[in-house]
């Protein structure tokens, strides 16, 4: 992937150029080792400065909602999926955007540069959904990917296992919302864990108070998460936040055939109404 960084520096060059965008978002050199972090240019001699590579975890999708001005966008494919759900959710109109699509083999676990993050091995869209300019051929997707063995061995498990094998997942957590800031679908005006009238949640580490934050969270992420791994990219604990959201990414592909972020066309389910929706998950 190293290779496409040419290519995306003569994009963004000629779009800051010709005045076609303000800004370029993506990613430059970053200060820890390993880690390359966003970044947001607007003169076009800052283009040199940007890099790609298979540290460039963060999904950059987090950086555009709200904004006003032209904007470019380097994407690969869990990016331009959380690109579709904001024009969707009218976060931002794709008249804004030029995408800058990358086609990715996957980036590289944080801890381990040796082997690929793990929603990068059950990766099933590795190439950008949506783009108005490619700086490299497209991919061939994966095949025959268990994306769901996890969340399986969660189900099989009888309560008191489930409640254990949460416990023991949060137990590391400080609650630095890393991984509400880095996710791209955490743009409320003010998240719940800020709201006083009521309170939802409190503002220590109990681990009650712990629990309700991050189930919550999954919670307001269903039927939209596109399983970008930015959460657990950012959580300094290495908590494996996906786990909340895949399960509720797996009922949704199986009971309304949905995957977040493919389409433009089309509303999640939890965002629409039908006569014969399935019933099967109300209690």
């Amino acid at each position: 992937m190293e290779s496409y960084i040419g290519k995306i520096k003569e994009i963004s060059e000629r779009l800051l150029n010709d005045g076609t965008v303000e800004c370029v978002v993506g990613f430059r050199k970053g200060t820890v080792a390993n880690t390359n972090e966003p970044c947001m240019i607007t003169k076009a001699e800052d283009a040199k400065d940007l890099v790609w590579d298979a540290n460039c975890r963060l999904n950059l999708a987090n950086y555009i909602t709200g904004r006003t001005e032209k904007i470019a966008i380097v994407a690969k494919g869990c990016d331009s999926r959380n690109i579709v759900n904001h024009i969707i959710e009218n976060k931002i109109s794709r008249d804004q955007l030029v995408i800058i699509g990358v086609p990715c083999k996957g980036m590289v676990d944080k801890n381990n540069p040796e082997q690929l993050q793990a929603n990068c091995a059950t990766c099933l869209h590795r190439n950008p959904v949506i783009y108005d300019e490619l700086c490299a051929d497209l991919v061939e997707e994966q095949k025959d990917v268990d994306r769901y063995e996890d969340v399986r061995k969660v189900e099989a498990m009888d309560t008191q296992e489930k409640w254990a094998f949460f416990e023991e997942l949060l137990s590391g957590c400080t609650r630095c919302y890393a991984c509400k800031n880095a996710c791209p679908l955490c743009y409320c005006p003010t998240c719940f864990v800020d709201e006083s009238r009521p309170q939802w949640v409190g503002k220590g580490t109990d681990p009650i108070d712990i629990r309700t934050y991050h189930f919550l969270r999954a919670y307001h992420c269903a039927g939209r998460c596109t399983d970008c791994g930015a959460c657990e990219a950012a959580c300094p604990q290495n908590i494996k936040v996906r786990n909340f959201t895949k399960k509720l990414e797996k009922d949704c592909y199986e009971l309304y055939g949905w995957e977040a972020g493919l389409t433009v066309d089309q509303r999640p389910p939890l965002d629409s109404f039908k006569l014969d929706d399935p019933e099967k998950f109300i209690m």
